[in-house]
């Protein structure tokens, strides 16, 4: 049998701490992790997902930054606002985050969704976005088929969260199918059991819808309008787009870097934390690995 991988002996001997913000009148939880006089990272997790994303990243980056995972808008145990919620909703719940904890920038790196969301702060608040680090990131393309597997999965692991439906949605993202994840499984099938999350999950996938994904898209013109410091990273196996994808995505921002994961599917960050710890930091504290 594998070794049983659970989110306590992650965050096991780390300092860290898990509370609430109100980011706008938005009740807002977070992982917190690291000096708060350092310079802000903040990580934003994928449809559907939530804070523990990055429970494998907090300590690494603890050591240099304040290090923040949040629930996003409508996420996890963060307040549900009760509407279809497109990226101007999560940037704006963002900001308020980065205003709560007081502070006038932050590096930003987002998984997937939350990869589309710190572009779009990127472009939307290039004042407030030191470094920007796209992992597997959405918004720049809108395929039906992935759309539908989402949307799928999502709505049946929310209508009827047994094991077996919250599992599958979590297999999808890794690479590795032999593990049974059981300990995200059982955080996420606690988050998807909450009273109204089929109606939350329902506003999530409002992105996923086609005609509400396309006002929502990043092109060449957002893309090459982020002055912020840019890696893109992608990996070998990811679900949702092929590495071309992810090096085109690369291309359209100016002097952005690209960094390929092999042996990883949607959540590097969790798969191979060892490799996507050193790479982000060397990006971020502008060390040349």
């Amino acid at each position: 049998m594998s070794e049983f991988e659970s989110i306590w002996s992650d965050l096991q001997g780390v300092p860290f701490s898990q509370g609430y913000l109100d980011a706008g009148g938005v009740r807002t939880r977070y992982l917190h992790a690291g000096d708060p006089g350092n310079p802000v990272v903040v990580f934003l997790h994928g449809s559907g997902g939530h804070a523990e994303a990055y429970v494998r990243n907090l300590e690494a980056h603890a050591e240099h930054f304040s290090t923040w995972s949040i629930d996003m808008l409508g996420h996890g145990y963060t307040d549900k606002p009760g509407y279809p919620l497109e990226v101007q909703h999560y940037v704006q719940h963002l900001i308020a985050v980065l205003d709560a904890i007081g502070v006038e920038r932050a590096h930003l790196s987002g998984e997937s969704l939350g990869g589309w969301v710190a572009a779009r702060a990127a472009v939307d608040h290039p004042g407030r976005i030191d470094k920007l680090v796209l992992n597997t990131a959405g918004g720049s393309q809108a395929d039906p088929e992935v759309m539908k597997r989402i949307i799928t999965l999502s709505m049946a692991a929310a209508e009827n969260p047994t094991w077996e439906t919250v599992q599958a949605r979590i297999k999808w993202l890794m690479a590795d199918k032999s593990k049974g994840y059981d300990d995200i499984v059982a955080s996420r099938q606690r988050v998807y059991r909450q009273p109204g999350f089929v109606a939350a999950m329902k506003d999530i996938m409002a992105l996923q819808d086609p005609q509400i994904r396309a006002r929502n898209l990043l092109g060449a013109a957002e893309y090459g309008s982020i002055t912020a410091p840019t890696m893109v990273v992608w990996t070998s196996d990811d679900p949702t787009a092929d590495v071309a994808e992810g090096r085109r995505i690369a291309s359209m921002i100016p002097g952005a870097r690209f960094e390929l994961m092999p042996g990883c599917g949607h959540w590097p960050q969790y798969e191979d934390p060892k490799t996507f710890n050193r790479l982000h930091l060397d990006f971020l504290l502008g060390r040349h690995g």
